[in-house]
């Protein structure tokens, strides 16, 4: 896989993170229930994840990478949204209340890039 290869999926992978993360997660039957472990708003959330890095890499590489990807994608993007949420409600920090909020909250954005560099690297 050449460089150029590489930023197109590393763009589209984050555009599929800005549109899941955001826009798409603006119900609170998601973000309420992350926390709460195998709740269907939190798996709902994760497989939007998989089906938008599916997408994502589906125009650039063979469709079993692609699904096998998506796949991890998802139940890595669980795992660290409902750690996030429970460390959150453990330590009692809100966006009001800690600064600590939003350094897990970078944390947790860091993590889901990282994923995304993995998968590059793996394709590479």
């Amino acid at each position: 896989m050449v460089a150029s290869t590489a930023l197109w999926i590393l763009f589209a992978l984050s555009i599929k993170h800005f549109i899941v993360d955001f826009p798409l997660q603006a119900f609170p039957y998601q973000y309420k229930n992350k926390g709460t472990y195998m709740h269907p708003g939190g798996l709902l959330h994760s497989g939007l994840h998989g089906v938008g890095t599916f997408v994502a890499l589906f125009f650039f590489v063979q469709p079993m990478a692609a699904i096998g990807l998506a796949t991890v994608d998802a139940i890595v993007h669980y795992h660290i949204d409902w750690a996030k949420m429970n460390i959150n409600r453990i330590a009692g920090w809100t966006p009001v209340n800690s600064e600590k909020f939003w350094t897990l909250l970078g944390l947790d954005q860091l993590l889901h890039t990282l994923t995304y560099l993995w998968i590059v690297w793996i394709l590479v």
